[in-house]
Protein backbone atom coordinates (compact mmCIF):
# COMPACT_ATOMS: atom_id res chain seq x y z
CA UNK A 1 0.00 0.00 0.00
CA UNK A 2 3.03 2.46 1.13
CA UNK A 3 4.24 2.36 -2.45
CA UNK A 4 0.85 3.16 -4.42
CA UNK A 5 0.60 6.05 -1.80
CA UNK A 6 3.92 7.45 -2.90
CA UNK A 7 3.34 6.75 -6.69
CA UNK A 8 -0.42 8.77 -6.48
CA UNK A 9 1.86 11.68 -4.13
CA UNK A 10 3.89 11.55 -7.34
CA UNK A 11 1.56 11.67 -9.89
CA UNK A 12 -0.57 14.61 -7.78
CA UNK A 13 2.18 16.64 -7.32
CA UNK A 14 3.44 16.40 -11.21
CA UNK A 15 -0.28 17.43 -11.85
CA UNK A 16 -0.32 20.14 -9.82
CA UNK A 17 2.51 20.92 -11.49
CA UNK A 18 1.16 20.65 -14.94
CA UNK A 19 -1.66 22.56 -14.29
CA UNK A 20 0.00 25.17 -12.16
CA UNK A 21 0.64 28.76 -14.04
CA UNK A 22 1.15 32.11 -12.32
CA UNK A 23 -2.08 34.36 -13.26
CA UNK A 24 -2.51 37.70 -12.96
CA UNK A 25 -4.75 38.80 -10.16
CA UNK A 26 -7.20 40.83 -12.79
CA UNK A 27 -7.85 37.58 -15.15
CA UNK A 28 -11.04 35.89 -14.81
CA UNK A 29 -11.60 32.96 -13.05
CA UNK A 30 -7.63 32.17 -12.58
CA UNK A 31 -8.09 28.40 -11.46
CA UNK A 32 -10.84 27.43 -13.64
CA UNK A 33 -8.55 28.73 -16.29
CA UNK A 34 -5.69 26.84 -15.36
CA UNK A 35 -7.55 23.44 -15.21
CA UNK A 36 -9.25 24.09 -18.84
CA UNK A 37 -5.75 25.54 -20.07
CA UNK A 38 -3.62 22.11 -18.85
CA UNK A 39 -6.52 20.02 -20.97
CA UNK A 40 -5.83 22.15 -23.96
CA UNK A 41 -2.39 22.25 -23.31
CA UNK A 42 -1.90 18.55 -22.98
CA UNK A 43 -3.89 17.95 -25.75
CA UNK A 44 -1.36 20.56 -28.23
CA UNK A 45 1.44 18.48 -26.66
CA UNK A 46 0.18 15.05 -27.36
CA UNK A 47 -0.62 16.27 -30.74
CA UNK A 48 2.82 17.44 -31.62
CA UNK A 49 4.74 14.57 -29.88
CA UNK A 50 3.07 12.57 -32.22
CA UNK A 51 3.99 14.41 -35.32
CA UNK A 52 7.57 14.53 -34.05
CA UNK A 53 7.41 10.96 -34.11
CA UNK A 54 6.10 10.58 -37.48
CA UNK A 55 2.83 9.47 -36.23
CA UNK A 56 0.76 11.93 -37.83
CA UNK A 57 0.42 15.37 -39.07
CA UNK A 58 1.16 18.46 -36.15
CA UNK A 59 -2.84 19.06 -35.84
CA UNK A 60 -4.34 15.87 -36.50
CA UNK A 61 -4.56 14.86 -32.69
CA UNK A 62 -6.11 18.28 -31.64
CA UNK A 63 -8.44 18.04 -34.49
CA UNK A 64 -9.58 14.62 -33.92
CA UNK A 65 -10.19 15.66 -30.03
CA UNK A 66 -12.00 18.92 -31.11
CA UNK A 67 -14.25 17.13 -33.27
CA UNK A 68 -15.36 14.95 -29.98
CA UNK A 69 -17.22 18.28 -29.31
CA UNK A 70 -18.97 18.87 -32.55
CA UNK A 71 -22.72 18.65 -32.65
CA UNK A 72 -24.06 16.00 -35.08
CA UNK A 73 -26.21 16.64 -37.77
CA UNK A 74 -28.23 19.87 -37.21
CA UNK A 75 -30.69 19.83 -34.28
CA UNK A 76 -33.70 22.93 -35.01
CA UNK A 77 -36.12 23.65 -31.70
CA UNK A 78 -39.34 25.79 -32.30
CA UNK A 79 -37.44 29.04 -32.08
CA UNK A 80 -34.33 28.59 -34.60
CA UNK A 81 -34.54 26.34 -37.62
CA UNK A 82 -30.72 24.86 -38.06
CA UNK A 83 -29.69 23.91 -42.10
CA UNK A 84 -26.76 22.89 -43.48
CA UNK A 85 -26.36 24.43 -46.99
CA UNK A 86 -23.57 25.82 -49.27
CA UNK A 87 -22.86 28.98 -50.81
CA UNK A 88 -20.51 29.61 -53.91
CA UNK A 89 -19.24 25.99 -53.32
CA UNK A 90 -18.41 26.78 -49.73
CA UNK A 91 -20.29 24.85 -46.76
CA UNK A 92 -22.23 26.42 -44.18
CA UNK A 93 -24.87 26.02 -41.14
CA UNK A 94 -27.55 28.48 -41.16
CA UNK A 95 -29.33 29.53 -37.94
CA UNK A 96 -32.75 31.25 -38.73
CA UNK A 97 -34.92 32.57 -35.90
CA UNK A 98 -38.43 31.48 -36.69
CA UNK A 99 -40.26 34.02 -34.37
CA UNK A 100 -41.50 36.23 -37.12
CA UNK A 101 -42.37 33.24 -39.89
CA UNK A 102 -45.98 34.01 -39.14
CA UNK A 103 -45.11 37.16 -41.29
CA UNK A 104 -42.27 37.75 -42.55
CA UNK A 105 -40.62 40.87 -42.35
CA UNK A 106 -36.70 41.41 -43.23
CA UNK A 107 -34.12 40.27 -40.56
CA UNK A 108 -30.90 41.15 -39.89
CA UNK A 109 -28.16 38.42 -40.91
CA UNK A 110 -24.76 37.89 -39.65
CA UNK A 111 -22.17 35.79 -41.74
CA UNK A 112 -19.46 34.18 -39.26
CA UNK A 113 -16.18 32.74 -39.07
CA UNK A 114 -15.36 30.86 -36.50
CA UNK A 115 -11.70 30.82 -35.16
CA UNK A 116 -9.14 28.06 -34.69
CA UNK A 117 -6.04 29.50 -36.32
CA UNK A 118 -7.16 28.93 -39.39
CA UNK A 119 -6.38 25.07 -38.64
CA UNK A 120 -9.02 23.91 -36.17
CA UNK A 121 -12.15 24.46 -35.09
CA UNK A 122 -15.70 24.12 -36.71
CA UNK A 123 -19.13 25.94 -36.52
CA UNK A 124 -20.65 22.23 -35.52
CA UNK A 125 -18.51 22.52 -31.65
CA UNK A 126 -20.67 22.79 -29.22
CA UNK A 127 -19.43 26.17 -28.67
CA UNK A 128 -19.95 27.95 -31.69
CA UNK A 129 -23.01 26.11 -32.54
CA UNK A 130 -24.51 27.53 -29.61
CA UNK A 131 -22.93 30.95 -29.65
CA UNK A 132 -24.46 31.48 -33.63
CA UNK A 133 -28.03 29.50 -32.19
CA UNK A 134 -28.00 32.42 -29.29
CA UNK A 135 -26.58 35.31 -31.55
CA UNK A 136 -29.72 34.00 -34.08
CA UNK A 137 -32.83 33.96 -31.28
CA UNK A 138 -31.05 37.08 -29.45
CA UNK A 139 -30.88 39.30 -32.83
CA UNK A 140 -34.19 38.04 -34.54
CA UNK A 141 -31.65 37.42 -37.20
CA UNK A 142 -29.96 35.01 -39.86
CA UNK A 143 -26.66 33.59 -38.99
CA UNK A 144 -24.34 32.44 -41.44
CA UNK A 145 -21.74 29.94 -40.06
CA UNK A 146 -18.82 29.60 -42.96
CA UNK A 147 -16.98 25.94 -42.69
CA UNK A 148 -14.17 27.16 -44.73
CA UNK A 149 -11.61 24.32 -45.43
CA UNK A 150 -8.72 23.70 -42.90
CA UNK A 151 -5.28 23.56 -43.06
CA UNK A 152 -3.52 21.45 -44.14
CA UNK A 153 -5.83 20.88 -46.33
CA UNK A 154 -5.87 24.58 -48.00
CA UNK A 155 -3.45 26.70 -47.28
CA UNK A 156 -3.49 30.67 -47.71
CA UNK A 157 -4.71 32.14 -50.00
CA UNK A 158 -7.52 29.17 -50.08
CA UNK A 159 -9.45 30.13 -46.80
CA UNK A 160 -9.53 33.84 -47.72
CA UNK A 161 -10.66 33.12 -51.27
CA UNK A 162 -13.34 30.41 -49.78
CA UNK A 163 -14.34 33.10 -47.45
CA UNK A 164 -15.03 35.77 -50.65
CA UNK A 165 -16.63 33.07 -52.72
CA UNK A 166 -18.90 32.36 -49.94
CA UNK A 167 -19.53 36.22 -48.84
CA UNK A 168 -20.45 37.09 -52.39
CA UNK A 169 -22.22 34.24 -52.84
CA UNK A 170 -24.99 35.35 -49.81
CA UNK A 171 -24.51 39.15 -50.42
CA UNK A 172 -26.89 38.40 -53.49
CA UNK A 173 -30.97 39.36 -53.85
CA UNK A 174 -31.53 36.01 -54.58
CA UNK A 175 -29.77 34.53 -51.53
CA UNK A 176 -30.83 37.34 -48.99
CA UNK A 177 -34.51 37.32 -50.32
CA UNK A 178 -34.62 33.40 -49.66
CA UNK A 179 -34.10 34.01 -46.13
CA UNK A 180 -35.58 37.51 -45.58
CA UNK A 181 -32.97 39.06 -44.67
CA UNK A 182 -32.49 43.02 -44.94
CA UNK A 183 -29.97 43.89 -47.72
CA UNK A 184 -29.12 47.26 -45.68
CA UNK A 185 -28.80 44.88 -42.70
CA UNK A 186 -25.81 42.57 -43.32
CA UNK A 187 -23.06 42.02 -40.88
CA UNK A 188 -19.77 40.16 -41.27
CA UNK A 189 -17.46 38.69 -37.95
CA UNK A 190 -15.60 36.69 -36.67
CA UNK A 191 -13.26 35.75 -33.58
CA UNK A 192 -9.74 35.24 -33.87
CA UNK A 193 -8.60 33.50 -37.46
CA UNK A 194 -12.26 34.21 -38.62
CA UNK A 195 -11.98 37.41 -37.81
CA UNK A 196 -8.78 37.80 -39.91
CA UNK A 197 -11.15 36.71 -42.29
CA UNK A 198 -13.62 38.71 -41.89
CA UNK A 199 -11.60 42.17 -41.76
CA UNK A 200 -10.03 40.57 -44.76
CA UNK A 201 -13.19 39.79 -46.53
CA UNK A 202 -15.10 43.44 -45.60
CA UNK A 203 -11.50 45.08 -47.41
CA UNK A 204 -12.12 42.89 -50.43
CA UNK A 205 -15.93 43.22 -50.49
CA UNK A 206 -15.96 47.23 -50.00
CA UNK A 207 -13.67 47.86 -52.83
CA UNK A 208 -15.69 45.50 -55.36
CA UNK A 209 -17.75 47.37 -58.13
CA UNK A 210 -20.09 44.28 -58.97
CA UNK A 211 -20.95 44.08 -56.01
CA UNK A 212 -24.17 46.10 -55.14
CA UNK A 213 -24.96 44.77 -51.99
CA UNK A 214 -21.98 45.81 -49.09
CA UNK A 215 -21.71 44.51 -45.18
CA UNK A 216 -23.16 47.15 -43.22
CA UNK A 217 -20.84 46.97 -40.12
CA UNK A 218 -18.44 44.37 -39.29
CA UNK A 219 -17.54 42.98 -35.56
CA UNK A 220 -14.51 41.22 -34.70
CA UNK A 221 -13.30 39.16 -31.67
CA UNK A 222 -10.03 39.40 -30.77
CA UNK A 223 -8.86 39.24 -34.19
CA UNK A 224 -5.32 38.17 -35.69
CA UNK A 225 -4.00 41.31 -38.36
CA UNK A 226 -0.26 40.84 -38.70
CA UNK A 227 2.71 38.38 -38.24
CA UNK A 228 4.85 40.88 -38.60
CA UNK A 229 5.71 41.92 -34.95
CA UNK A 230 5.39 39.29 -32.06
CA UNK A 231 6.62 41.36 -29.59
CA UNK A 232 4.00 43.98 -29.59
CA UNK A 233 3.62 44.57 -25.49
CA UNK A 234 0.34 42.40 -26.00
CA UNK A 235 3.08 39.56 -26.80
CA UNK A 236 5.50 40.19 -24.27
CA UNK A 237 3.12 40.90 -21.68
CA UNK A 238 0.68 37.76 -22.46
CA UNK A 239 3.42 35.17 -23.98
CA UNK A 240 2.19 32.47 -21.31
CA UNK A 241 -1.17 33.24 -20.91
CA UNK A 242 -4.16 30.77 -21.33
CA UNK A 243 -5.33 30.18 -23.95
CA UNK A 244 -3.17 31.08 -26.73
CA UNK A 245 0.59 30.98 -25.91
CA UNK A 246 2.62 33.64 -27.98
CA UNK A 247 4.16 29.89 -29.94
CA UNK A 248 1.26 28.57 -30.57
CA UNK A 249 0.44 31.36 -32.65
CA UNK A 250 3.21 31.90 -34.63
CA UNK A 251 2.67 27.76 -35.04
CA UNK A 252 -0.32 28.46 -36.41
CA UNK A 253 0.56 31.36 -38.58
CA UNK A 254 3.19 28.91 -40.47
CA UNK A 255 0.47 26.37 -40.92
CA UNK A 256 -1.37 28.76 -42.58
CA UNK A 257 1.36 30.32 -44.99
CA UNK A 258 2.62 26.66 -45.51
CA UNK A 259 5.92 27.23 -43.51
CA UNK A 260 8.03 24.95 -42.02
CA UNK A 261 7.36 24.26 -38.06
CA UNK A 262 10.94 24.45 -37.39
CA UNK A 263 11.05 28.65 -38.07
CA UNK A 264 8.68 29.50 -34.87
CA UNK A 265 11.96 30.34 -33.13
CA UNK A 266 13.01 32.86 -36.02
CA UNK A 267 9.40 34.21 -36.23
CA UNK A 268 9.51 34.99 -31.93
CA UNK A 269 12.89 36.93 -32.95
CA UNK A 270 11.11 39.04 -35.31
CA UNK A 271 14.18 37.65 -37.48
CA UNK A 272 11.67 38.51 -40.72
CA UNK A 273 11.66 42.15 -39.58
CA UNK A 274 15.57 42.51 -41.10
CA UNK A 275 17.55 45.96 -39.99
CA UNK A 276 17.76 46.74 -43.50
CA UNK A 277 14.25 46.80 -45.12
CA UNK A 278 13.40 47.04 -48.43
CA UNK A 279 10.69 49.69 -49.26
CA UNK A 280 7.89 47.29 -49.07
CA UNK A 281 9.32 46.15 -45.98
CA UNK A 282 9.83 49.58 -44.24
CA UNK A 283 5.73 50.28 -45.48
CA UNK A 284 4.53 47.56 -43.82
CA UNK A 285 6.68 47.37 -40.64
CA UNK A 286 4.83 51.26 -40.25
CA UNK A 287 1.51 49.87 -40.32
CA UNK A 288 2.24 47.83 -37.17
CA UNK A 289 4.59 50.17 -35.70
CA UNK A 290 2.81 50.15 -32.16
CA UNK A 291 5.09 53.08 -30.58
CA UNK A 292 2.36 55.26 -32.89
CA UNK A 293 -0.58 52.85 -33.18
CA UNK A 294 -1.15 51.75 -29.45
CA UNK A 295 -2.10 54.26 -26.52
CA UNK A 296 0.41 55.04 -24.38
CA UNK A 297 -1.78 53.18 -21.28
CA UNK A 298 -1.15 50.00 -23.63
CA UNK A 299 2.60 50.33 -24.28
CA UNK A 300 3.34 50.39 -20.79
CA UNK A 301 7.37 50.09 -20.30
CA UNK A 302 8.06 47.68 -23.18
CA UNK A 303 9.75 48.00 -26.06
CA UNK A 304 10.13 47.45 -29.30
CA UNK A 305 12.44 43.93 -30.15
CA UNK A 306 14.49 44.49 -33.18
CA UNK A 307 16.96 41.80 -34.51
CA UNK A 308 20.73 42.39 -34.58
CA UNK A 309 20.85 40.98 -38.25
CA UNK A 310 17.47 39.59 -39.38
CA UNK A 311 16.76 36.69 -41.79
CA UNK A 312 15.83 38.18 -45.18
CA UNK A 313 15.40 35.07 -46.71
CA UNK A 314 12.30 34.22 -44.26
CA UNK A 315 10.21 36.58 -46.11
CA UNK A 316 11.25 34.69 -49.63
CA UNK A 317 9.88 31.73 -47.73
CA UNK A 318 6.57 33.00 -46.23
CA UNK A 319 5.57 36.27 -48.74
CA UNK A 320 2.71 35.87 -47.26
CA UNK A 321 3.72 37.70 -43.72
CA UNK A 322 3.40 40.74 -46.54
CA UNK A 323 -0.13 39.81 -48.18
CA UNK A 324 -2.86 42.34 -46.83
CA UNK A 325 -5.23 39.49 -47.43
CA UNK A 326 -3.67 37.50 -44.87
CA UNK A 327 -2.43 40.39 -42.86
CA UNK A 328 -5.29 42.80 -43.16
CA UNK A 329 -3.88 45.51 -40.59
CA UNK A 330 -1.43 46.16 -43.44
CA UNK A 331 -3.83 47.89 -45.77
CA UNK A 332 -3.68 50.73 -47.80
CA UNK A 333 -5.21 53.44 -45.89
CA UNK A 334 -7.33 54.36 -49.30
CA UNK A 335 -8.67 50.64 -48.80
CA UNK A 336 -9.76 51.14 -45.18
CA UNK A 337 -11.67 54.76 -45.78
CA UNK A 338 -14.41 52.36 -47.46
CA UNK A 339 -14.88 49.67 -44.96
CA UNK A 340 -17.95 49.70 -42.79
CA UNK A 341 -18.20 50.63 -39.01
CA UNK A 342 -16.48 48.49 -36.49
CA UNK A 343 -16.66 46.93 -33.62
CA UNK A 344 -13.03 45.23 -32.14
CA UNK A 345 -12.99 43.75 -28.87
CA UNK A 346 -9.90 43.51 -27.28
CA UNK A 347 -8.83 41.43 -24.06
CA UNK A 348 -6.34 42.51 -21.55
CA UNK A 349 -5.10 39.34 -21.06
CA UNK A 350 -4.69 38.11 -24.95
CA UNK A 351 -1.25 38.19 -27.16
CA UNK A 352 -3.59 39.73 -29.96
CA UNK A 353 -5.16 42.28 -28.03
CA UNK A 354 -2.30 44.56 -29.77
CA UNK A 355 -3.60 43.69 -33.28
CA UNK A 356 -6.86 44.75 -32.76
CA UNK A 357 -6.09 48.42 -30.93
CA UNK A 358 -3.35 49.60 -33.67
CA UNK A 359 -6.39 48.24 -36.30
CA UNK A 360 -8.89 50.50 -34.30
CA UNK A 361 -6.02 53.02 -34.64
CA UNK A 362 -5.77 52.93 -37.93
CA UNK A 363 -9.15 52.68 -38.90
CA UNK A 364 -10.19 56.07 -37.21
CA UNK A 365 -7.08 57.66 -38.61
CA UNK A 366 -9.23 56.37 -42.34
CA UNK A 367 -12.69 58.19 -40.89
CA UNK A 368 -13.98 54.40 -39.98
CA UNK A 369 -16.15 54.63 -37.10
CA UNK A 370 -15.20 52.49 -34.56
CA UNK A 371 -16.12 50.59 -30.31
CA UNK A 372 -13.46 49.28 -29.30
CA UNK A 373 -14.78 46.89 -26.32
CA UNK A 374 -12.02 46.62 -23.76
CA UNK A 375 -12.50 43.27 -21.48
CA UNK A 376 -10.19 44.17 -18.80
CA UNK A 377 -10.15 40.64 -17.23
CA UNK A 378 -10.49 38.81 -20.34
CA UNK A 379 -8.07 36.09 -22.41
CA UNK A 380 -8.58 35.53 -25.55
CA UNK A 381 -11.49 32.92 -26.70
CA UNK A 382 -13.17 34.22 -23.48
CA UNK A 383 -16.73 35.06 -25.32
CA UNK A 384 -16.66 31.78 -26.70
CA UNK A 385 -16.88 30.19 -22.58
CA UNK A 386 -20.39 31.93 -22.55
CA UNK A 387 -21.06 28.43 -24.34
CA UNK A 388 -19.87 24.74 -24.23
CA UNK A 389 -18.80 22.63 -20.72
CA UNK A 390 -16.19 25.40 -19.53
CA UNK A 391 -18.37 28.67 -18.36
CA UNK A 392 -16.41 31.81 -17.42
CA UNK A 393 -18.37 34.97 -16.42
CA UNK A 394 -16.36 37.24 -18.57
CA UNK A 395 -17.90 34.79 -21.22
CA UNK A 396 -21.20 36.00 -19.98
CA UNK A 397 -20.19 39.79 -20.08
CA UNK A 398 -18.58 39.60 -23.63
CA UNK A 399 -21.03 38.32 -25.36
CA UNK A 400 -24.06 40.71 -24.02
CA UNK A 401 -21.62 43.63 -25.23
CA UNK A 402 -21.29 42.08 -28.68
CA UNK A 403 -25.04 41.05 -28.70
CA UNK A 404 -26.13 45.00 -27.83
CA UNK A 405 -23.71 46.74 -29.86
CA UNK A 406 -25.35 44.43 -33.09
CA UNK A 407 -28.66 45.15 -32.05
CA UNK A 408 -27.88 48.88 -31.91
CA UNK A 409 -25.86 48.86 -34.62
CA UNK A 410 -27.17 46.50 -37.49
Amino acid sequence: MRPFSIVAILLSVAAAYYIYLPLPSTISEPWKLMFMDSILRGVMHVSFLAHNLGLSRPFDIAKYAASWDEIKGPQSSPVIRVTETSFGGVQAQVFESTAADQEPPLKRGVVYFHGGGWTLGSGKMQTYFLQCWSMAEELDAVVISIEYTLAPEARFPDQYNEAIQASKHILTAEVLSRYSIDPKRVAVSGDSAGANLAAAVVQQMALDKSASIKFKVQALLYPVLQALDFNTPSYQQNGHIPILHRPLMARFWLEYLNGDPRLVTSLLANNHSISTPSQEIAAAKAKTNWTKLLPVAFQKSYKPVFPLHGDPKLLEKLPGLLDVRASPLLAETEVLKAVPPAYIMTCEHDVLRDDGLMYATRLEEAGVHVTVDHVEDGFHGCLSFAFGPFRFSVGFRSFRSYILWLKENL
